[in-house]
């Protein structure tokens, strides 16, 4: 076991602010004397607002974003609930390291600073390119015992902090997060059946592209690992400990801490929802400070955003992981905050209002 689970518990970290309701309600009334029809740019116009808010700063700035991708193996991957074996893992982990993966062409796309943590990846890394913060080797396979032990759960959320807390040091102004785990959306299912009392045969998708006898074996581990775990809903930690997976508990931390130090974070699809879900009900303020970035095709989506209230920027028919999704919806924050910044007000371009605050196109 890593000397980690020693680590503070996740109340034990600085406290999260309360939203800026006051500097939110400044920007809106700043959006409506811009050079456009009040409302007239809808979404991005309350983007701008929310931004304003998590931050505290009536001109919020986005850039840099910093990325950081979460990665470990799963124990139940071993019942054959996913199409691809649990070495893929550390395969994949070292495609981002040279840079082949979508997250890598996204981010650089966005000039983000991209980091991948080692949380519990079974297999051999590669030494550099890597934040080694391993707390175990892969969780246990869910079906036959708990996922991790409490401790462990709360040393990964702790990794997630402390990857938060360097992309902070790097300056960067907005958090993506990603992961990367074969059966991840095993555990992701198990955990949001439990917390949102959702059937598992409506959460249950293909994941990574099992088939139909495939997908009915992967809803009966699942079933069978509900009936073993006997997870308590009203206790997230107990959630994530019995049927979570490591990565997924770095997630929750990242969140945590970024709502601690009012960084916007841009969540991801399935898993990283589920992850921003356990954060909420860890910390109920973390939810003022998340921005959704897509809705993927994995069934278990569209449940996991109607628990957090969340409308994603995007629909892209996605269902890949990584922080891809998330970093696709970027350009968006970027430009909410850039009209908030640079438009011109109708007294500063002499542009004419009649004199209501309530400017029309010209007909």
């Amino acid at each position: 076991m890593s000397p980690l689970v020693t680590c503070r518990s996740h109340a034990m970290n600085d406290p999260i602010p309360d939203f800026d309701e006051a500097c939110a309600a400044r920007a809106a009334r700043y959006l409506d004397t811009l050079t456009k029809p009040p409302g007239s740019l809808g979404r991005l116009e309350a983007l701008a607002v929310s931004l304003a808010g998590i931050t505290g700063e009536d001109f919020p700035t986005v850039t840099p974003p910093g990325v950081v991708v979460f990665a470990a193996d799963h124990g139940v991957a071993a019942e054959g609930v996913s199409a691809f074996p649990p070495s893929v893992t550390a395969q994949m982990v070292a495609n981002f390291v040279t840079g082949g993966a979508a997250i890598n062409v996204f981010a650089r796309r966005l000039g983000a600073r991209l980091e991948v943590v080692d949380v519990g990846v079974a297999g051999e890394l590669p030494p550099a390119g890597i934040v080694h913060d391993k707390v175990r080797r892969a969780t246990g396979n869910l079906r036959r015992e708990d996922a991790m032990s409490r401790d462990e759960a709360e040393a990964a959320i702790a990794v997630g902090r402390r990857a938060t807390e360097r992309a902070l040091a790097a300056d960067c102004r907005c958090l993506i997060v990603g992961e990367m785990g074969i059966a991840n959306t095993t555990a992701s299912s198990a955990m949001l059946a439990v917390l949102s009392g959702v059937p598992v045969a409506d959460l249950v998708g293909e994941g990574t592209g099992v088939t139909q006898a495939a997908l009915v074996h992967k809803r009966d581990v699942i079933e069978a690992a509900l009936v073993a775990r006997a997870a308590d809903p009203d206790a997230p930690l107990d959630v994530l400990a019995k049927l979570g997976g490591l990565e997924i508990a770095a997630m929750v931390g990242a969140y945590l801490e970024a709502a601690a130090k009012r960084m916007p974070a841009l969540v991801d699809g399935f898993i990283a929802t589920v992850a921003a879900l356990v954060a909420c009900r860890l910390e109920p303020r973390v939810r003022s400070c998340l921005i959704f970035g897509h809705r993927s095709r994995e069934p278990g989506h569209a449940h996991a955003l109607a628990a957090l209230s969340a409308d994603p920027l995007l629909d892209l028919d996605l269902c890949l992981g990584e922080g891809s999704g998330a970093a696709l919806a970027f350009p968006l924050l970027e430009a909410a905050t850039a009209m908030l910044a640079e438009m011109a007000t109708f007294e500063g371009a002499g542009v004419n209002d009649g004199g209501t605050g309530r400017h029309h196109d010209p007909v």
